[in-house]
């Protein structure tokens, strides 16, 4: 989740990160209050999918239930991506394809930050959208167990929830896909009839287009294009037949069109008035963050004063958004000042520690709807440089290294999240001479790895004892030898002795698709890549997890210069170049990081250049030193231009 900059002075009070809420602690976020998990059920086989295929069980579930085989197609696509998960749930307590949800009063924060703002807690755990497993349970004859677990049987389940709502409008189930439209807006569960109705908008462009993927388990799955459907967009309104009152008090929310979208407005001491960009400070980064606790709840920290804050918070079970912070302000959520300067903050319902949840196909789209209209309008480029995750983004002082925060953690599937924003990572794979750069491209469903989580990581309870997870992710271990058995490369900060670890927190030994090192050297299966100022080696067979980027930028220290340049995670003017009257930021070098001679970094395209902002007044100092940004270990750095060269790999 978010934290403000940690470097404060007299034009920044310090303000105490704030548990806010009974039982919040900090780990991956400012606030974790994560949900127990109901027992994960083992995957079972369903008598009726014995032929093993996920499009026969659509194909026979859709003649069952007298459903268009297309519609429940394009509606589980839009749900899950057509993934069974078995036996897990995701970030919103949906099981299975058809994402049927299962929500115990454990699950939604008893006591805690998880009933937050949903009033009663009896109230919230009666919610029939937090329970459509029971309701498909009862309409399909399907155990609850079985909805859980088995794709088959959760798909039967879905096909006669989505069934029982066209009934509900229409009084049949007919064979036209484009009469569906009401109860597919029904399906999404969503509160009004906005989000009702970009959920449904979003599963018929699904339809018109067309869609196919190898799902998990290796199960291949399509749709046939059918660009000429024109859906009954109008029975939107029988299905929402109380559209929400505008409220006219709150600014209109900056989000595209296609996204479901309201202003709350956080606490104003949760961030800072500016004018970005037009005061001179630009907006060229945005971090990716998760909650760790509940959408309601984190949208009641960040309206209460002393806390935090985010631009956006992105619900999980529809992708719904509540801008917090316009665009042009500051929000207190990387961390780092400086970052939050030129950064605009996106939270997402969900944990960063779970394994046995993944944030939902919803909540990526509406992202990446969100992310590309901010793109546009400030020029940030759509490259893993520019959108970051909250653990990308440097401490700004040698104190801050340690604690700063590993959200949205290794579960996030940035290749999914890049290819919807149009620039997927690349997959030609291979590496290059060494010197050249390569960019990290782990298949991410392919890509399993473990991680050990304890009961400090994981605050739901859902952890009771340190345990071994093995799960698709987005990370590749970064080893100090050739070999499986070399230790994991251990952050000098993180560890004044010995090796990294598994731990899921333990992010200084892990690159992350996306990201871009320049090689150091290959051995058999394994290539070497410079990382955090050494040599560390990554287990690459057939070259699988990287590939070629040719035209990349790499900086290196000047031979002429001294042994190595210092690093930094902030980039303020100097001393002397700020007005009299006002404070000058502290910028050090992080002391245990230098650049060796010798070694290569990739560093995104244009250097940057010093500045700092005084909310008091108004007020952008700006000074003459240039920076590049880097990417230099798991996470991003600075250098000034001064010290290094450039050259374009080859």
């Amino acid at each position: 989740m978010c934290t403000r900059g940690l470097l404060m002075h007299q034009h920044r009070p310090r303000r105490p990160l704030l548990a806010a809420l009974a039982g919040g602690v900090l780990a991956a976020g400012c606030l974790t209050q994560l949900p127990a998990s109901a027992a994960a059920a083992p995957a079972a086989a369903h008598a009726g999918a014995s032929a093993g295929s996920r499009q026969a069980e659509f194909r026979s579930a859709a003649a069952e239930f007298h459903v268009p085989e297309t519609v429940l197609l394009a509606l589980a696509y839009q749900e899950s991506q057509w993934d069974a998960h078995p036996g897990q749930y995701n970030t919103g307590g949906g099981y299975g394809p058809l994402n049927l949800t299962d929500v115990t009063a454990q699950a939604a924060g008893a006591g805690g930050a998880g009933a937050a703002g949903r009033g009663d807690l009896g109230e919230f755990t009666r919610d029939p959208a937090l329970h459509t497993l029971t309701a498909a349970s009862r309409l399909s004859g399907e155990s609850p167990h079985a909805l859980r677990s088995d794709s088959g049987a959760n798909v039967r389940g879905g096909a006669a929830l989505l069934a029982s709502y066209e009934k509900d409008l229409t009084g049949a189930t007919p064979a036209d896909p484009a009469q569906w439209y009401g109860a597919v807006a029904r399906y999404s569960q969503a509160p009004d009839r906005t989000t009702a109705g970009t959920f449904a908008a979003r599963v018929y462009a699904t339809l018109r287009t067309g869609a196919a993927r190898t799902a998990d388990q290796g199960q291949h799955v399509s749709l046939a294009a059918q660009p000429s459907l024109r859906p009954a967009t109008a029975q939107l309104a029988e299905a929402y037949p109380k559209a929400p009152a505008a409220d006219t008090s709150a600014p209109a929310p900056e989000c595209p069109t296609t996204v479901s979208c309201r202003f709350i407005a956080a606490s104003p001491s949760n961030g800072q008035v500016a004018a970005r960009p037009d005061d001179g400070m630009s907006v060229k980064y945005i971090v990716i963050h998760d909650t760790e606790t509940s959408y309601d709840a984190a949208v009641n920290l960040f309206r209460t004063a002393g806390n935090d804050s985010a631009h956006y918070v992105m619900k999980s079970s529809d992708g719904s958004v509540t801008q917090m912070v316009p665009t042009k302000d500051l929000a207190f959520h990387a961390g780092n000042y400086w970052f939050n300067m030129h950064s605009i903050g996106i939270e997402h319902e969900g944990y960063a520690a779970q394994g046995a949840t993944w944030y939902t196909q919803a909540q990526y789209e509406e992202t990446a709807d969100l992310v590309r209209y901010l793109s546009a309008r400030f020029g940030i480029p759509l490259d893993r440089e520019h959108i970051l995750g909250h653990d990308n983004v440097p401490a700004p002082t040698d104190g801050t290294v340690a604690g700063m925060h590993w959200d949205p953690g290794p579960y996030w599937d940035w290749n999914r999240f890049m290819a919807l924003l149009g620039v997927p990572v690349p997959t030609t794979h291979g590496v290059g001479a060494v010197g050249t750069a390569v960019t990290i491209t782990p298949s991410f469903a392919a890509n399993v790895q473990t991680a050990r989580i304890c009961p400090a990581d994981d605050p739901s309870g859902a952890t009771p004892a340190c345990t071994n997870r093995r799960a698709p992710t987005s990370f590749v271990y970064v080893h100090t030898a050739p070999d499986p058995s070399a230790p994991i490369m251990a952050d000098p900060y993180i560890h004044t002795s010995g090796a990294g670890t598994m731990n899921i927190a333990d992010w200084g030994g892990r690159v992350s698709a996306g990201q871009q090192y320049v090689v150091a050297g290959t051995s058999g299966d394994w290539t070497a890549i410079w990382y955090a100022g050494r040599k560390g080696w990554i287990l690459n067979p057939a070259a699988k997890n990287t590939t070629p980027a040719p035209g990349a930028r790499i900086v290196a220290a000047k031979s002429a210069g001294p042994a190595s340049v210092p690093v930094y995670g902030v980039a303020y003017p100097d001393a002397s170049e700020y007005p009299a009257g006002l404070d000058p930021s502290t910028m050090a070098p992080l002391g245990k990081y230098t650049v060796p001679q010798g070694q290569g970094y990739v560093a995104t395209q244009l250097a940057t250049g010093t500045d700092d902002y005084f909310a008091s007044s108004g007020t952008v100092v700006t000074g003459a030193r240039k920076f590049y940004t880097i990417q230099f270990g798991y996470r991003d750095a600075l250098v000034d231009m001064a010290g290094v060269k450039a050259s374009l790999s080859s």
